[in-house]
C-alpha cells in the first residue's frame, strides 16, 4: 500500500515530485558535523578554555578530546531522544492495509500484528536511535575517563595508580557517579532500541533515555553557585527543549526521503512540538543565564558573550520555525517548489543547530563572570539547602516570600495552555464546558504552583511545620480542584482521533487508562492504602532524609505527594475515565478510615519526642521561632488538623454524589415507566397477584369433596361415624 501510494502522490505532481520526497541531501549532513567540530573549536579559542594551564594541566589529549567528546555526546543524546519521540507519538509503525476500520486501529491503541510490514519511515527511525545510542555510550564513556583526567590534573595513562584514582572518582564523587550512570543508562536505551518495538517498550525506552539527562542537569551547576535548585531545574528543561528540538531536526534529516504522503502529516505534528521546545529552550536559557550574570555589563564577557550568540541563533532558529508553520507547509501538497524550499530551511537548521551545539560545548568549559563557588563563611542553613536563611515568617512574608521551581511552573503554564486550548476547541466544534471545572482547574495550577514555589516550600526546607502544610496541601488541597476540573475527558473530547495507526496523546491516554498498572493503582483499597500508608513510610525511612539533601528527592517527593492525592480523591469523586469504582458506601468507609489514620500520625507526632531528621532540621542555625522539637510538635497538629477538613469535604462530595445518583435513577425508573405505562410495575404486582391466587387454589384443594363436612367426625378407619 505504501509503494502503491506514493507512486499515486508522485503522478499526482508530476515529476517534481521525485525530488520533493528526497530530504536532506547528505553534504548538509556532513557540513553541520564539520561545523559542530569548527565551532567548538573556535569557542575554545575565543573564551581560552583550551590553553594549557599554569598547574597540572591534564595534556592536550584531553583539553581537547573532552570538549569533543561531550559534542559527539549532546548530538547524539539528542538524536536519541528524537528518534524515540517520533518513534512513539509522531510515526506510525505498520503499514495499514485492510479496511477502513482496520486502518483507524484500535480505540485503546493497541498494536496490530507484529508481523505487519514496518513504514519505510519507522524502520530509519529505528535504526537512527540504535546507532545513536551506541555513539551516546561510547561518546559518555569517554567523557567520564576524560572528565576525571580533566578535574586531577592528570594526562591519561595506565598506571595502577591513575586507574585506584578513576575507580575513586567513580565512586566517591558527584561528577563521577553522574558519568557512570548516564553511561550505564545510555547502554541500557542502546540494547532495548535495538531489541524494542512494542509502542509500549518503545516508551519506556524513551522515558528511560530521558531520564538519562538529569545527571547532566544536576553537575551542569555548582552546588555553591546562587538559586541552586532554580538552576538545576533550568538546565533540566534546557536539555529536554534542546533534545526534542534538535533530535527532531536531525531525525528529520534522516528520514526525509522515506516520507512519501506522510510528510505533511509528520511535519505538522512535528511542529507544534518543535513549538514547545523553542519555549523550553528559550525561557530557560534565560533563567540559567540571569543566574551566572550579575549585571548586563557582564555579558561583554568571553561568557556573555558566547551566551549571546546562543540566543541570537537561537531566535533566528525559532523564526525558520515560524515560516514552516505559517507559510511552507500548508502549501506542501499543492506547491513543490515549497517542498524544496522545506528541505533547504531544514538542512539550514542543522547547520546553525551544529554551531549552536559546538558554542555551548564550549561555554560548559567556560567559568561565567559570577562566582559559583561556596564561600568559607558560609551558614549553617547555606551549607545544608544551598540558600540562606529566610527571615522569621510573618502573615504577610507567607504571600511574599517565593523560590520559584521552575520545574513545577513549567509543568502549571503547560497544562493550563492545554486546557484553554482544549475548551476552545470544543467551543469552536459547538460543544460546552462546564465554567466550574475550568474554574476548579486553575484554581488548583494557582495553588500548586504557590506551594511549590511559594512560602511554603521555601520555610518548608527549614521548618518541619511548615513542610507539613506544604505535604498536606499537594496530597489533599490540590488534587481537590484538580480532579474536579476533569482533565482526562476534556483531553478525550477535544483531540481527535488518528487514523495512520500512530499513537498520538488521546491514543496514550487511552492505552494508560485501560492498562493493568491503572487498574492497579486506582483500586480503591490501594488508592486508600497508598494515600494513607505512604505517609509512615515516608518519614519514618530514610526517604524524609534523601528528600530533604538531594534536589531529585525533593521534586520525587513533590510528585509522589501529587499524584497519590491526586489518584485518592479521583478514586473518591472523581468524573475522568478509570477502570473501576467503588461503591458509595465503601468510598465513606474509606474515607473515614483514611482520616482516622492521618488523625493517628498527627496525634504521634504532636507527643513525639524524638527529632525526625535531626541532623537537618536541628542544625539550621535559627535565632527565631520555636525549637526543632516543637516545631515538629507544631508540624503533628498541622497534619491532624489540615488532614481532616479536605477529607470531610470529600465525604460530604461523595454523600452528595450519592443522593444524586439516586435521583438519577428514580428519574431513570420513572420515565421508563412513562414510556411503558408501568410495565414493571404492573409486572411486580402481578407476580403478587398470581403468588395470592396461587395460595387460594391450594387451599381450596385441601379442603375438597373428600373431607367431611364441618363438625362430622370421623372413626379410625375414616368411615363416618
Amino acid at each position: 500500500m505504501g509503494s502503491v501510494a506514493t507512486t499515486t502522490n508522485q503522478s499526482k505532481h508530476g515529476s517534481a515530485g521525485a525530488t520533493g520526497e528526497r530530504g536532506v541531501k547528505p553534504g548538509w549532513v556532513i557540513a553541520a558535523g564539520v561545523t559542530v567540530l569548527v565551532a567548538v573549536v573556535l569557542a575554545l579559542v575565543f573564551s581560552g578554555a583550551a590553553a594549557p594551564r599554569q598547574l597540572s594541566d591534564p595534556g592536550v589529549l584531553t583539553r581537547w578530546g573532552l570538549p569533543v567528546s561531550k559534542a559527539l555526546h549532546n548530538v547524539s543524546v539528542a538524536a536519541v531522544i528524537g528518534s524515540l519521540v517520533f518513534a512513539v507519538v509522531i510515526l506510525p509503525r505498520h503499514v495499514r492495509r485492510g479496511s477502513a476500520s482496520s486502518r483507524a486501529g484500535d480505540p485503546r491503541g493497541n498494536d496490530p500484528s507484529p508481523d505487519a510490514d514496518e513504514t519505510p519511515a519507522f524502520a530509519r527511525v529505528m535504526a537512527l536511535a540504535s546507532w545513536a545510542a551506541v555513539a551516546w555510550t561510547l561518546s559518555a564513556l569517554a567523557v567520564l575517563v576524560l572528565t576525571y583526567s580533566d578535574a586531577a590534573g592528570l594526562p591519561l595513562s595506565s598506571d595502577p595508580a591513575y586507574t585506584q584514582g578513576l575507580a575513586s572518582y567513580l565512586t566517591d564523587f558527584d561528577t563521577g557517579r553522574a558519568w557512570l550512570s548516564t553511561t550505564m543508562i545510555a547502554a541500557v536505551v542502546a540494547t532495548m532500541t535495538f531489541g524494542a518495538r512494542s509502542s509500549l517498550w518503545l516508551a519506556l525506552t524513551l522515558v528511560l533515555s530521558i531520564g538519562g539527562l538529569v545527571p547532566m542537569a544536576l553537575i551542569g551547576h555548582s552546588a555553591g553557585g546562587d538559586d541552586h535548585y532554580a538552576a538545576i531545574n533550568s538546565i533540566a528543561l534546557h536539555l529536554v527543549g534542546v533534545c526534542l528540538w534538535v533530535g527532531g531536526i536531525i531525525v528529520l534529516a534522516a528520514i526525509g526521503g522515506k516520507l512519501g504522503p506522510q510528510t505533511t502529516t509528520v511535519l505538522k505534528r512535528f511542529s507544534s512540538l518543535a513549538g514547545f521546545a523553542f519555549a523550553l529552550v528559550f525561557l530557560s536559557g534565560i533563567i540559567n543565564a540571569s543566574l551566572r550574570i550579575g549585571s548586563l555589563s557582564q555579558l561583554g564577557s568571553e561568557w556573555g558573550l558566547l551566551v549571546t550568540f546562543k540566543a541570537i541563533a537561537t531566535i533566528l532558529l525559532g523564526g525558520i520555525g515560524l515560516m514552516h508553520r505559517q507559510w511552507i507547509i500548508p502549501q506542501l501538497d499543492t506547491n513543490m517548489s515549497a517542498r524544496r524550499v522545506l528541505w533547504q530551511l531544514i538542512a539550514v537548521e542543522l547547520v546553525i543547530m551544529g554551531a549552536v551545539s559546538g558554542v555551548a560545548v564550549a561555554l560548559a568549559r567556560t567559568a561565567p563572570p559570577r562566582s559559583e563557588e561556596l564561600q568559607p563563611d558560609a551558614t549553617p542553613a547555606r551549607i545544608l539547602t544551598g540558600y540562606e536563611l529566610p527571615p522569621e515568617p510573618t502573615p504577610m512574608r507567607w504571600l511574599t516570600e517565593w523560590r520559584p521551581d521552575w520545574l513545577w511552573i513549567a509543568f502549571t503554564v503547560t497544562v493550563a495552555v492545554a486546557y484553554i486550548l482544549g475548551v476552545m476547541k470544543l467551543h469552536r466544534r459547538g460543544d460546552s464546558w462546564p465554567v466550574l471545572r475550568l474554574v476548579s482547574w486553575f484554581i488548583g495550577l494557582i495553588a500548586l504552583t504557590y506551594f511549590t514555589s511559594g512560602a511554603p516550600a521555601v520555610y518548608g526546607m527549614v521548618l518541619f511545620s511548615a513542610h507539613m502544610i506544604d505535604h498536606m496541601a499537594l496530597t489533599m488541597v490540590v488534587p481537590l480542584f484538580l480532579v474536579i476540573g476533569a482533565p482526562v475527558t476534556l483531553a478525550l473530547k477535544a483531540l481527535t482521533p488518528r487514523g495512520d495507526g500512530s499513537r498520538g496523546i488521546r491514543e496514550w491516554i487511552l492505552v494508560i487508562v485501560h492498562s493493568k498498572f491503572s487498574a492497579l493503582v486506582t483500586h480503591p483499597l490501594f488508592a486508600a492504602a497508598n494515600f494513607a500508608g505512604s505517609i509512615v513510610i515516608f518519614y519514618y525511612s530514610p526517604l524524609f532524609g534523601f528528600a530533604l539533601r538531594e534536589h531529585v528527592g525533593h521534586e520525587l517527593m513533590n510528585l509522589h505527594f501529587l499524584l497519590t492525592g491526586y489518584i485518592f480523591v479521583l478514586t473518591m469523586i472523581g468524573t475522568d475515565p478509570i477502570p473501576r469504582r467503588a461503591p458509595y458506601p465503601l468510598r465513606l468507609v474509606l474515607l473515614f478510615a483514611t482520616m482516622a489514620f492521618h488523625a493517628f500520625f498527627g496525634v504521634a507526632l504532636t507527643g513525639g519526642t524524638s527529632l525526625l531528621q535531626a541532623s537537618w532540621f536541628g542544625n539550621m542555625g535559627r535565632e527565631w521561632g520555636p525549637s526543632a522539637l516543637a516545631d515538629q510538635q507544631i508540624g503533628g497538629a498541622v497534619t491532624w488538623g489540615i488532614g481532616e477538613i479536605p477529607t470531610l469535604l470529600l465525604a460530604i462530595g461523595v454523600a452528595v454524589m450519592w443522593s444524586r445518583s439516586d435521583a438519577k435513577e428514580s428519574r431513570r425508573t420513572d420515565r421508563a415507566a412513562d414510556r411503558n405505562n408501568n410495565a414493571e410495575l404492573s409486572a411486580y404486582n402481578n407476580m403478587f397477584a398470581s403468588l395470592a391466587e396461587r395460595d387460594r387454589t391450594g387451599s381450596s384443594r385441601a379442603s375438597g369433596p373428600h373431607d367431611p363436612p364441618a363438625g362430622q367426625r370421623t372413626t379410625p378407619t375414616g368411615d363416618p361415624e
